[in-house]
């Protein structure tokens, strides 16, 4: 089911018959899948350029293109808007006529934004058209933002010096008055809009002894903005514990929490995590932003070949597949890719997910919940009975979950999951320690995806260089191998903020199940037997995968070193 914004669209391109219904089935089937804008895959499929389409919009609704890069807005008019309200709406201001404010933005279709501005700001609003990038530049320009100079921010917070402040100390009225202050939201929310602007997977509030730390994980890499004041740790972290639902007079044991936002329009969801520590509360918040995510196989950056064959397993009408790697290395978004993939009316698909990180149209998602005695393996139990096709079990963690997914996949049932090893034959030992007889292995496993997440060089600033022998000593090749492919590493640049990195992609290996691996599944044979018998069959390892980004001028010697 589309949203408002895209059933809108949708109804404009079919009744000005510039696409066949036929053509538009296509398109949302693409939409869906890939988690990629309407509109977006509209231009993709060339039913129409981008102009052309901002043309349709404006003649629909009765309004006009703007050109923002030839457009000079008054001061007055961007003061009439906030920063923190023209990036929430995704809006900027570009005239008032005493009685009309006009805002470009960017989901003119969306006819709840105007609404809500009426009300926010007490004027008509008139809503005028401009392409998403060209929108997005200007709220830079106009609103910008330098979480590098957090300083000027705070010296118009005028929070006393209290020297020492017990962190486990009882709050009271006057501590939560103050986290809710006009400064102290303004500085997290603009904490929490730079995270999501430089695509950060996680940004960290820690406390120490004589100083606190905020820092953003990006491309898998922390990075430490500049440091606030020690006195702000207690207001700033019980703001993001008001904003997520916490008991901030809770500070001995561990809390949860979900944070639900709009930037530029678009949802984001921060799931908070706090921890009692020797000098307050430590709090991470995971960011969960959809638009950044593609849901979408071909985008993972894994191998052709792979991918293939990969294609192929996912579509099997039984047996289990699982993704394995470290927290972080990209599980989740590879097997929502898988299911995205097969995602279809004929199927019914369910998973159990802790916790459930995005909504996938036409898939029910279950969140499993501990406390409550709801696991995963009573989750799949439950399934067996709801007649699904497919089965997403979120994590293999005990021989309860590991035999209720072989009984799923024995009773003809796709069920797809993780573990937590090193490669990919490491599965197979595991499920072995775990208990789990070898016979039900190879009666149910079809294959084992074992993956990493490594940073691509940054195309801004990518130089060439020759590696030296000791170069292609470490990583197991030598020049022949190398023939013409050129060695990249990134100098550093503005737009990677001068790490020499910018984004990231899957190295992966994929081990096919078969005869040959069975046997030795059933001997129970060592991890390494198990890997060089799947290298003599054709698996290509992490670490080859990662030469061959290498060779292709993807990423850097240093990235494979570190992660294979």
């Amino acid at each position: 089911m589309l949203d408002t914004e895209s059933q809108a669209l949708k109804d404009m391109l079919l009744t000005a018959e510039i696409c066949t219904k036929e053509q538009m089935a296509e398109i949302e089937e693409e939409h869906i899948r890939s988690g990629k804008a309407l509109a977006e895959v509209i231009i993709d499929f060339g039913i129409l350029t981008e102009d052309s389409l901002l043309e349709l919009i404006a003649t629909n609704i009765g309004s006009e293109i703007v050109d923002l890069s030839k457009t000079d807005v008054e001061k007055k008019v961007i003061e009439m808007v906030e920063s923190d309200i023209a990036r929430k709406f995704g809006i900027l201001p570009v005239n008032f006529d005493g009685t009309t404010l006009s805002v470009v933005s960017k989901n003119p279709l969306d006819y709840q934004v105007a609404d809500e501005l009426r009300f926010v700001l007490n004027h008509d609003i008139f809503i005028l058209i401009a392409s998403e990038n060209q929108i997005d530049n200007a709220i830079e320009k106009y609103y910008p933002t330098n979480i590098g100079s957090v300083h000027d921010m705070l010296a118009e917070m005028d929070i006393e010096e209290k020297g020492d402040i017990d962190p486990f100390a009882e709050p009271d009225a006057a501590l939560e008055s103050v986290a809710n202050e006009a400064p102290i939201v303004r500085f997290v929310d603009v904490i929490l809009y730079q995270a999501i602007k430089d695509k950060a997977s996680d940004i960290h509030f820690e406390p120490f002894e004589k100083e606190f730390k905020i820092r953003y994980r990006i491309d898998g890499a922390l990075y430490e903005m500049a440091p606030p004041p020690k006195n702000l740790a207690i207001p700033v972290i019980s703001r993001v514990k008001i904003m997520s639902g916490l008991n901030i007079a809770e500070r001995r044991r561990p809390q949860d929490g979900r944070i639900q936002l709009k930037i530029g329009g678009k949802p984001v969801d921060l799931r908070v995590s706090t921890l009692p520590t020797s000098y307050g509360e430590s709090v991470v918040l995971r960011v969960l932003d959809r638009s950044v995510v593609n849901l979408d196989l071909d985008a993972l950056g894994i191998g052709q070949d792979v991918l293939e064959k990969l294609r192929e397993i996912i579509r099997f009408p039984n047996g289990i597949l699982i993704v394995t790697g470290p927290t972080g290395s990209g599980k989740t978004t590879t097997l929502y890719s898988a299911l995205k993939e097969v995602n279809s009316i004929e199927d019914k698909i369910l998973t159990a997910e802790d916790p459930v990180e995005y909504d996938m149209e036409g898939i029910i998602q279950v969140p499993i919940n501990d406390s409550i005695g709801m696991t995963f393996a009573k989750a799949l139990r439950a399934f067996l009975r709801q007649d699904p096709d497919r089965i997403m079990l979120g994590e293999i963690r005990d021989l309860e979950s590991a035999e209720m997914a072989i009984q799923a996949s024995l009773t003809g049932h796709f069920v797809f999951s993780t573990l937590h090893t090193n490669d990919a034959a490491g599965a197979i030992t595991r499920l072995i320690d775990m208990g789990v007889e070898p016979f039900l292995i190879t009666s149910s496993l079809v294959g084992v995806l074992g993956q990493r997440l490594i940073r691509k060089i940054c195309s801004n600033c990518k130089t060439p260089f020759d590696p030296t022998d000791d170069d292609l000593r470490l990583l197991g090749i030598d020049r022949e191998d190398v023939g013409k492919n050129k060695f990249y590493y990134g100098k550093g640049c503005s737009i990677c903020n001068d790490t020499g990195y910018k984004g990231r992609k899957s190295i992966t290996e994929l081990l096919i199940m078969n005869s040959q691996v069975n046997d030795l599944v059933m001997l129970n044979s060592p991890t390494v037997i198990i890997r060089d018998k799947a290298r003599e069959l054709g698996m290509r390892t992490m670490r080859e995968d990662g030469v061959r980004s290498i060779l292709n001028g993807e990423t850097t010697m240093e990235e494979i070193l570190k992660y294979t």
